[in-house]
């Protein structure tokens, strides 16, 4: 009886073996859309679960936010006599901080959050805090239709340039809260106190950007007329252009013009881009670098 004859086994190639759990990051989170689909879904739900609002609490907060500083801000301190067309200024700004905001403070949790998810199942934990991301994002879908109802009943007609401005700003805000989203997970999963330091930064980009006064009150502030360099760093602050942006789109064409945005807008809007995408970069490298021990930690 002739013996069987097996294959031979062929070499494996080392190159080719990846390690457990390693992919290719953001391009992996993209590929497989459509699980970052079901975390969206997933996590709306478990937000709202037992809420007699629901989604309308993404209503709610910035109309409440824009009711209060409208009347502290406009009403008692005058605002409204100093910025045309005040209601539509405020609520742009308002309207970017809350979703920087948002996407900061929920991306920062997703990692520990999503513990049990991270520790069982093989799939890029960086999908956790773009899914929270995205949700901030589909927040703002509907204060963006409260923005254009305003808008337009206060005289303002669309303007393909600024629309492009409007569009340039929400890249530059959701590409960097992403990159920050993505560092700040990391730093969670190992220091659990980065949840409060994500608070405070919040409070600093609110006061920080002309979300509720003029940039111009910055630029005129006595105590900075020696310090001009101090306001050009304040001008570097991507938020603060990004907001600028959203008021080129939506509020700068229905004024007088007499309250300028800031200068070189467009320069400083690819340079902020440009800083965000940076921003990211080192969020993907600082998160594949340590992804690896996540499900010991948690």
């Amino acid at each position: 009886m002739s013996a069987t004859l097996l294959p031979a086994k062929q070499p494996v190639d080392a190159s080719a073996l990846t390690d457990p759990g390693r992919g290719q990051g953001l391009v992996d989170v993209f590929r497989r859309r459509y699980l970052l689909r079901l975390l969206v879904r997933k996590e709306l739900r478990v937000r709202y679960r037992g809420s007699v609002v629901g989604l309308g609490w993404t209503l709610l907060k910035p109309l409440v936010q824009f009711c209060v500083y409208y009347f502290v801000i406009g009403l008692v301190l005058n605002g409204r006599e100093a910025i045309p067309d005040f209601p539509t200024y405020l609520f742009c700004g308002i309207m970017f901080v809350h979703f920087f905001n948002e996407g900061f403070g929920a991306s920062t949790r997703s990692i520990v959050t999503n513990s049990a998810l991270v520790r069982k199942i093989l799939l890029p934990r960086e999908m956790f805090p773009v899914a929270s991301v995205i949700v901030a994002g589909v927040h703002l879908i509907p204060q963006t239709l409260i923005l254009l109802v305003g808008a337009v009943l206060l005289g303002w007609s669309p303007d393909p340039l600024g629309l492009l401005a409007g569009l340039l700003g929400l890249l530059i805000v959701g590409t960097l809260v992403t990159g920050a989203g993505l560092l700040a997970s990391t730093a969670n999963v190992y220091f659990r106190d980065t949840r409060n330091l994500v608070d405070l930064m919040s409070l600093i980009v609110f006061w920080s950007s002309p979300t509720i006064y003029s940039w111009t009150q910055v630029r005129d502030s006595a105590a900075l007329q020696d310090y001009p360099w101090l306001v050009n760093i304040y001008l570097a602050n991507p938020v603060t252009i990004a907001i600028s942006l959203l008021r080129r789109a939506f509020w700068y064409e229905g004024t007088d013009g007499s309250l300028p945005l800031p200068p070189d807008l467009w320069l400083r809007g690819g340079i902020a881009l440009l800083v965000a995408l940076v921003v990211l970069a080192i969020g993907q490298l600082v998160f594949r670098r340590f992804e690896g021990r996540f499900a010991q930690e948690l």
